[in-house]
């Protein structure tokens, strides 16, 4: 259980460290991904960009 946590916490913290470079390649403003204001907050669900990014990392770890 522990072991899963810090899993899930390290690709946070990678995906939350390659927002930038990501959103300079088009990921984040893909058909799909939503964004949207309410009382002045923006709120942005990426959809689009989480399925395509999941099926990047399951090619790459049936290839490892």
């Amino acid at each position: 259980m522990f072991r899963w946590l810090i899993v899930v916490f390290l690709a946070l913290v990678l995906i939350n460290g390659l927002t930038p470079w990501l959103q300079k390649m088009g990921f984040g403003k893909l058909p799909g991904d939503l964004r949207f204001r309410i009382f002045g907050r923006e709120f942005f669900i990426p959809l689009t960009t989480t399925i395509l990014l999941s099926m990047v990392a399951a090619a790459v770890s049936r290839l490892l």
